[in-house]
């Protein structure tokens, strides 16, 4: 007697698995970036904390303690609990002016950002847009004024654009801006020169598709993954070059709490009060490193041919 068949299981889906969504794809490859993954992680940290900075904050980064000028850290000789990390040469409590310095320090890196962005698209399809109906004359004046600025170095520039505008975090925004204007510029011009000779484009010009529509609708959504990345980083560099302001006394004005500003104002007291120096620094350095980790990590994940294997 034969025996009975064993069942078995069920064939394999031949269609294989369902394709991963674009998000889940994109956050796949980026989290296989562990740097990425912890510099996002201290940068959405230091977003949480200036977006908190009036309820989190022990003190108002103004008021002044008259009894308690350059009070030590609390770990330090001399320290107490009522100020963790002790006080600048005004009294000011340093942990309230580090967490409200975030907020002023990421406004000014997301503002800059975001007008050099818009400001640097518009240019740059600007470049390429005009060239069939006013020759390369748009062309040659915004790239020649593009090179006129990166000719000047960005320091210099900003010292300069400040010094006739007049030190005011409004005027620090406005030099920053200025100064890193051209990356955007070029990068937009670049990649859609780029895109202009691809059949999807010439089949659109074929349809009938009208030179704006062509450009904002077609030539730039695929322009924006090295955008993208460039804004992210570009946030890091807008906020070093704000401080550098600051530090100089040309940036935010006291009493701000920014984190030049507070450098600038601690520098006579390295040696004595060391931490009036260090704390500010330090918070521009794990803000900048953890924004450029990140920054890293999503170029990898835009761009497939830095996906690792």
């Amino acid at each position: 007697m034969a025996e009975a068949a064993t069942p078995t299981l069920a064939a394999a889906d031949p269609a294989g698995p369902a394709p991963q969504g674009p998000l889940r794809a994109f956050w796949s490859s980026f989290r296989e970036n562990r740097g990425a993954v912890i510099g996002l992680a201290v940068v959405l940290f230091i977003v949480a904390v200036a977006i908190l900075a009036d309820l989190i904050a022990p003190h108002s980064p103004t008021e002044q303690f008259r009894d308690a000028v350059r009070a030590a850290p609390m770990w330090a000789e001399g320290g107490s609990s009522r100020f963790v990390l002790g006080t600048d040469s005004l009294g000011r409590d340093m942990l309230s002016r580090l967490i409200h310095g975030a907020r002023i320090s990421l406004f000014i890196g997301l503002a800059v950002m975001g007008v050099s962005f818009i400001i640097g698209v518009l240019m740059g399809l600007a470049c390429v847009s005009f060239q069939g109906q006013l020759g390369n004359m748009v062309d040659v004046a915004i790239t020649r004024l593009m090179d006129l600025i990166m000719a000047v170095p960005s320091l210099v520039l900003a010292i300069l654009v400040v010094a006739v505008l007049g030190p005011s975090l409004t005027n620090t925004i406005v030099a920053v801006t200025i100064v890193y204007l051209p990356r955007y510029v070029r990068l937009v011009r670049a990649s859609a020169l780029t895109e202009l000779g691809k059949d999807y484009v010439i089949a659109a010009r074929v349809a009938g598709v009208g030179p704006w529509r062509l450009m904002f609708m077609t030539v730039l959504p695929n322009c924006l993954s090295p955008l993208i990345v460039q804004a992210a980083l570009g946030v890091s560099d807008a906020i070093l070059e704000a401080a550098a302001l600051g530090f100089l006394g040309l940036g935010a004005q006291p009493p701000t709490a920014e984190w030049g500003t507070m450098l600038a104002d601690a520098r006579e007291f390295i040696r004595s009060n060391p931490w009036l120096v260090t704390l500010p620094g330090l918070a521009i350095l794990v803000t900048v490193v953890s924004i450029n980790l990140a920054g890293d990590g999503l170029r990898d994940a835009l761009d497939p041919k830095m996906r690792r294997s």
